[in-house]
């Protein structure tokens, strides 16, 4: 097993509002779709790497509580974090220190009330 995990879904209320706010967030498209009736609008991953998407439809119902997801902050996530507050979002713990081999972690709520964390190395 290469990774523990192969995929995530990031549920929102407001499709729309949801996409919009990852692709100021991350500075990216996000490509949508309808797979068996739910709306998916995938985040960039290259070939071969875990990946998830926004959706909405049935049984997706947005949560700050349960499972936390960590996107790529890239190489400081500062920069996409800085991003949050202006597309919609709120921080809910600033750029911290995990430790010196591990990185830097930020967790934010989305406009979906998602709680969602950023990772990076510096």
């Amino acid at each position: 097993m290469a990774n523990a995990i192969n995929w995530f879904e990031i549920p929102a209320a407001n499709f729309e509002r949801a996409v919009e706010f990852y692709t100021k967030v991350l500075a990216s498209d996000l490509p949508p779709n309808e797979i068996m009736g739910t709306k998916m609008a995938f985040f960039p991953a290259e070939d071969g790497g875990v990946s998830g998407a926004v959706c909405t439809g049935d049984g997706y119902k947005p949560s700050s509580d349960g499972a936390l997801v960590y996107l790529n902050g890239g190489e400081d996530l500062t920069t996409p974090l800085d991003r949050v507050a202006g597309a919609g979002g709120e921080v809910v713990l600033p750029k911290t220190k995990i430790s010196d081999e591990v990185g830097y972690m930020a967790i934010f709520k989305d406009t979906e009330g998602n709680r969602v964390a950023f990772h990076s190395p510096r």
